[in-house]
């Protein structure tokens, strides 16, 4: 069954934008906000649009225990796109990995909250930060995996910025070449990197076309609906060929603040001020 939204590339943006938040997406963005005005700064833009795609992986797909992190039947999850970690920490802390409290202690000095995930946090399987690792690292995950005979499952997010490193590309081509099909790439693609538009950048169209090339099932939703994630994770589940996965999903850069969509200017804020404050506030309720 082919999922309900029909979206070509990046130049289809309507359905993305026009994706309604539920109570819960506001509730993770309420976790992210209480640790930024607690710990002074952080990557606002980029965690924004992660917040619908790991709350899914987490909820439905990852299998996972909070009470035993190192469970050797987990799957893995990295976060390879670290500058986006807060939507990370807003999931793992609501899930129960650590106490929601921990959040009011980010960026400081005697937390393990950091602006980039390390191994310290539990939940979280590697250190990134420095971006075009973590395909890499998953690679080696799933690889293992396969080898000793464990059908964990390992899922690398990425950032569309981030896949211009040539590391990602390497990897991409190791994971065809070993037919990894426990292993899933999922891009962030809001289009907008720190500096400005991947188009202008460097334009990585037909990303879609190029996934396909480096020998991967590639499958597109709206990163920001709830309901198709579900479905289009479950039909690259399902997917039966012994092929690693891309899924593509479609976002937007600070989504669910107003003024914070598309706009470079919220990719990463220190010290936001009192009217930003209030315009979050408004936007996601107290």
């Amino acid at each position: 069954m082919k999922h309900k939204t029909a979206l070509k590339y990046a130049t289809d943006l309507d359905l993305v934008q026009q994706a309604v938040l539920d109570d819960r997406s506001r509730h993770l963005r309420r976790l992210i906000f209480r640790a930024i005005e607690n710990g002074g700064r952080g990557h606002i833009g980029p965690a924004l649009s992660l917040v619908e795609i790991i709350r899914v992986l987490y909820d439905d797909f990852v299998r996972h225990d909070p009470a035993n992190p190192k469970w050797r039947e987990r799957d893995r999850f990295i976060l390879s796109k670290g500058h986006g970690c807060l939507a990370l920490y807003a999931v793992l802390a609501d899930r129960g990995f650590f106490d929601l409290g921990e959040l009011d202690r980010f960026c400081h000095f005697d937390s393990f909250l950091g602006g980039h995930p390390e191994t310290v946090v539990p939940g979280v399987e590697a250190c990134t930060g420095a971006l075009g690792h973590g395909l890499s690292i998953g690679l080696g995950m799933a690889l293992a995996a396969r080898m000793q005979g464990r059908d964990n499952k390992v899922y690398v997010l990425m950032g569309d910025g981030e896949i211009n490193e040539g590391s990602v590309w390497e990897a991409a081509a190791c994971a065809d070449k070993h037919h990894l099909s426990n292993l899933t790439a999922i891009i962030d693609y809001n289009k907008i990197q720190s500096a400005g538009s991947v188009f202008e950048i460097q334009n990585m169209e037909p990303l879609a076309d190029k996934w396909t090339a480096f020998g991967f099932r590639v499958f597109e939703c709206n990163g920001h609906d709830v309901d198709d994630l579900r479905q289009v994770f479950r039909e690259a589940a399902a997917y039966a060929g012994d092929r690693p996965r891309a899924i593509i999903c479609h976002t937007v850069k600070g989504k669910g603040i107003p003024a914070a969509e598309n706009n470079p200017d919220w990719h990463h804020k220190s010290d936001l001020k009192p009217a930003e404050l209030q315009i979050v506030r408004s936007a996601l309720g107290s």
